[in-house]
């Protein structure tokens, strides 16, 4: 292994012992006394099983039938759910071939960022990751189950899928993915436009033309944003089917890894043979794993929110420290959409995942001893899934890249170091994803123009009073805030002043686009604002430094000025309207982003 894994593999192991001890005794508790229909009353099993058939009513009293929870976050609206409309009957199907049975346990909310970029609902997004993490353990509560099968995919919704089936780690969990829509309109292309209609060279028709290209059918988007980085953490962290992240919907292949995903779950029960609890499973290794896979893809920035919650549900302390070392030393393998011309489908065909994990276990960079879906071991992830005479079987995956410009290997890599940057300085601590960002605007020293929101900064772009280097700061976007939205109206804007010679940056306490781009931004900077973090005192015409190479966050401000100055006030605005009062109360519990801004951290903790 290598020697920086191994170092933060163990300091995380140590660091977490009070927690992750407290949390495997809850949960082998748990596992202990069993699915709680072995010894329900006649009328709580009655209840739980009104809505089954004859033969699963009868199977449900057998001990050796298992019975799965289906928790979906099926709905029409979003492209990549669309799918999973008729994916409860086939699981139950495929189980009472088994002789066991599925119930749809629960269903949990799906946003679209997608949809809600720029608009008031995105205020909600990451309220909703908690939510559906609370609908998880709603659905779970029934304590029927004997295990679960996970149905979601984009953004906040396998995050919260996993933060929810932790706490109830002692019971087997599968994610059931379902793939991308195939490839449209190119990304680069579509981005194009969008720049060109920012900058009034395009009309509304060519926008809403080009977006429909690219966003056609059922499936999940095609750029590397959250959704598709979820699904690579799901299969690298071994809670999917070896190499079923990427297939495309409505195929064979599709079809057939769904039903097995079925079978293989109830192999992980006590009645299987193969008990493998959920919390068992994602352990510090796992995480680990998921790291480095998230830097030697250039996965989405929102992973640096996730991951420390993922890993708070499971006992765990992760950290941005952690998750930066490894930056340092994970290359960069991959190349897509932002951070090249490849989307999903074409890495998938050049190798995909497990041509990554093959690459990077002979590395040293992953752990291979740990538990999967498929057994003990990593390597089974180096195989892909292919039909044999209608018979879903695996093979091994490429042994070398079919297409050196999206995916290589580690003696090639795109970049020695995976592209994320822990920013510190005397405006507080925040990250930084350069992998998409050019060298030479990596540094950026300029003075500040101050925001309290996105659209005001478009409206100052519209006026030309952006026409210089600049450093844009938009405050008061942090959780406790505003419930930290998307910035990424901001994307082309920012692009646009960059392609025009300037030396631009971005510095806020909320979250810029999920694939971040090729602007550098210090995003998820804290303490934010609201909180009287410095950025609340920062004034238009400050020099900022924003050093994406070094790592340093700075107003180049004598200290006790700054000191001395009052914090600006949060706008009076943006909490009624669109449900958005309806979250008060989670707003003032959130935790700091570099705590996965959560608001169940307060209460885990005390659980040491």
């Amino acid at each position: 292994m290598h020697p920086r894994v191994v170092e933060v593999t163990e300091r995380l192991i140590e660091r977490s012992r009070p927690t992750r001890e407290a949390y495997l005794a809850m949960i082998r508790a748990a596992a202990s006394a069993g699915p709680a229909r072995n010894a329900a009353q006649c009328a709580n099993f009655a209840h739980g099983v009104a809505g089954c058939g004859a033969k699963d009513k009868q199977r449900l009293r057998l001990p050796d039938a298992a019975n799965v929870a289906i928790v979906t976050a099926y709905n029409d609206m979003l492209s990549a759910h669309q799918p999973y409309e008729d994916y409860p009957e086939r699981l139950r199907q495929a189980l009472r071939e088994i002789g066991s049975v599925g119930q749809v346990a629960g269903g949990v909310p799906a946003m679209c960022d997608g949809v809600t970029q720029g608009e008031p609902g995105m205020e909600l997004a990451i309220a909703s990751r908690e939510v559906i993490a609370m609908s998880t353990a709603v659905a779970l509560s029934h304590n029927l189950f004997d295990a679960a099968l996970l149905l979601g995919i984009c953004d906040k919704i396998v995050p919260g899928l996993l933060i929810g089936a932790l706490r109830f780690g002692h019971l087997p969990a599968l994610f059931v993915p379902a793939g991308p829509m195939p490839s449209g309109l190119a990304n680069k292309d579509k981005a194009a436009v969008r720049q060109r209609y920012a900058e009034g060279k395009a009309g509304r028709d060519e926008l809403l033309a080009a977006e429909m290209q690219a966003y056609h059918s059922p499936g999940t988007c095609t750029f590397y944003g959250t959704a598709n980085t979820n699904q690579m953490l799901m299969e690298v962290m071994g809670l999917h089917l070896p190499g079923s992240s990427f297939v495309n919907p409505g195929t064979p292949l599709r079809d057939a890894l769904t039903i097995e995903a079925a079978r293989q779950v109830t192999r992980l029960t006590p009645q299987g043979g193969c008990h493998t609890p959920l919390g068992e499973l994602v352990d510090e290794r796992v995480l680990v794993n998921a790291v480095v896979a998230l830097h030697a893809t250039g996965g989405s920035t929102n992973h640096t929110l996730h991951m420390p919650a993922i890993a708070q549900a499971a006992g765990i302390q992760l950290t941005w420290q952690d998750m930066a070392d490894l930056s340092e030393v994970v290359p960069t393998l991959a190349r897509v959409y932002p951070n090249g011309s490849a989307d999903i489908n074409h890495f998938h065909a050049a190798g995909g995942v497990a041509l990554l994990v093959r690459e990077l276990l002979d590395a040293g960079l992953l752990h291979d001893d740990v538990h999967t879906v498929m057994g003990r071991g990593l390597h089974r992830y180096t195989q892909e899934p292919f039909l044999e005479d209608g018979r879903l079987t695996w093979r091994e995956g490429a042994a070398q890249s079919l297409d050196d410009s999206i995916l290589r290997p580690v003696a090639r890599p795109f970049s020695v170091e995976g592209g994320l940057r822990l920013m510190s300085g005397n405006l507080g601590r925040g990250m930084m994803k350069v992998s998409a960002v050019a060298p030479e605007h990596r540094v950026v020293e300029a003075p500040a123009r101050v925001f309290a929101d996105q659209l005001e900064l478009v409206e100052a772009f519209k006026a030309g009073e952006l026409e210089c280097d600049v450093v844009a700061v938009v405050r008061f976007q942090g959780p406790r805030a505003n419930g930290m939205p998307e910035l990424h109206k901001l994307t082309p804007y920012l692009g646009l002043l960059q392609d025009r010679g300037f030396k631009v940056a971005l510095v806020t306490d909320g979250r810029m686009s999920g694939a971040s781009g090729k602007v550098p931004a210090a995003i998820h900077v804290c303490p934010e604002a609201i909180d009287g973090g410095p950025l609340a005192r920062l004034r238009d015409g400050d020099l900022l430094r924003v050093d994406g190479q070094g790592g340093v966050l700075e107003v180049l401000v004598d200290a006790a000025e700054l000191a001395d100055r009052l914090p600006a006030a949060a706008p009076a605005t943006g909490v009624q309207g669109c449900g958005r009062e309806l979250f008060g109360f989670m707003r003032a519990a959130f935790s700091s982003a570099e705590q996965g801004a959560s608001v169940f951290t307060a209460g885990l903790e005390v659980l040491r």
